[in-house]
């Protein structure tokens, strides 16, 4: 049985050029940035200006300029502000606002849901700060103002005529529009909040060097089913391990300076290239980004202990999904193929399956079930083995 392949290697000037601008996007991001005297505020910015240079040189679309310095400005002033009013342990502090942050998200629209996850992480990092004032506040939303514009400049210079303009949309899991009433009616939203309000607790339970990245942990990686959890488990480790590895090798020998905030970024850049790992490209690029440029000379101690808690993390999310409503999205799938196949009409990946397959294709591999899970997919498309199409988590 053929296995499931990667997806097809990029043209090697795209190649070339994505490991070029993101390594010059980092480098001019944190010159400005030091430039305007934004001090600790830099590593928002060249965290984001990598982040925001897409693999296939795609236009991001318009509204994402508007709603990503909005979701920083509201989720950094969500935990600024609330910070000073909550005379308390870190502990509860990080629950109560993890507990806003999390509902506000909910509140939006499902259209919106990767905003979800982006508020909870953005409203805590005010209380990992000792000097968390407003003005810090606004010189990391101008660090990622920054960041995004240098991006999309050097992107645009470096995007060949008709380029990302034919890009085939990723499938979409589709779902009815909810109402507010029933958004919060979600017991997997409930499940999430729970152990996203523990998390920091259970970390400094067991020990952890860094219990923040327990925290991280739950709410960047727990979903609705197991096969998605593991999915974003194991793009978590992936982009971690390799990550921390171009800034171990410059650690404490070249410093911290434009060229070598550029050589850190754009060699993991290069190394997930060569290695096939694209789709762990943005992982890889925050954990590069925060170990090197965020904390310098705590590298040392700081990346065993990042991959240690984060795994912890990753067994706490997975977990939760096994003992707390578990769902299966391989069942999920067999039902949708079963009824597809009973159904006449032409063979072929519906939306719906197609953007169940990665996470069912996780629960087959962890089950040992993943020729049968093949045989079906061969069955419903011939061809359909040959990529793998992106997850779209709840």
């Amino acid at each position: 049985m053929t296995p499931v392949a990667k997806e097809p290697a990029a043209p090697w000037h795209r190649s070339l050029r994505l490991v070029l601008c993101i390594a010059l996007a980092s480098g001019l991001t944190w010159s400005i940035c030091r430039s305007f005297g934004l001090g600790g505020a830099t590593p928002y910015g060249v965290v984001i200006a990598a982040l925001m240079v897409r693999p296939r040189f795609d236009r991001w679309p318009a509204p994402v300029f508007l709603l990503l310095p909005l979701v920083v400005a509201v989720g950094l002033g969500l935990g600024t502000g609330l910070r000073p009013l909550l005379q308390a342990p870190q502990v509860w502090q990080f629950a109560v606002v993890t507990a806003c942050a999390q509902l506000l998200g909910q509140a939006l629209p499902d259209r919106l849901l990767m905003v979800r996850n982006l508020l909870a992480v953005l409203a805590v990092l005010p209380l990992l700060s000792a000097d968390a004032t407003w003005l810090v506040a606004w010189r990391q939303l101008l660090a990622v103002i920054i960041g995004v514009a240098v991006a999309v400049t050097l992107q645009a210079g470096l995007r060949l005529p008709g380029e990302g303009v034919d890009s085939a949309p990723e499938p979409e899991l589709v779902l009815p529009p909810r109402g507010l009433g029933q958004r919060f009616a979600d017991p997997f939203f409930w499940r999430k909040l729970v152990v996203s309000m523990l998390a920091l607790s259970i970390g400094l339970g067991v020990g952890a060097v860094t219990p923040k990245y327990l925290y991280f942990g739950v709410v960047l990686l727990l979903n609705d089913s197991l096969g998605a959890t593991l999915g974003r488990v194991r793009d978590r480790m992936v982009g971690v391990s390799l990550g921390v590895l171009m800034p171990w090798l410059v650690f404490n020998t070249l410093g911290v300076d434009p060229v070598t905030v550029a050589i850190v970024m754009g060699g993991t850049t290069a190394l997930l290239v060569l290695l096939g790992l694209l789709p762990h490209l943005r992982t890889a690029l925050i954990s590069s980004g925060v170990t090197f440029v965020g904390y310098g000379v705590l590298t040392d101690w700081y990346v065993p202990s990042r991959w240690l808690d984060y795994l912890m993390g990753s067994a706490l999310a997975l977990l939760v999904c096994l003992l707390v409503r578990p769902v299966s999205a391989l069942r999920r799938f067999r039902a949708l193929a079963r009824s597809q196949q009973e159904t006449p009409g032409p063979m072929g990946l519906s939306p719906d399956l197609a953007a169940l397959l990665p996470s069912a294709l996780e629960e087959a591999r962890l089950l040992g079930q993943e020729q049968d899970f093949l045989r079906l997919l061969l069955q419903l498309q011939p061809d359909a083995g040959r990529a793998v199409a992106p997850c779209h988590d709840r």
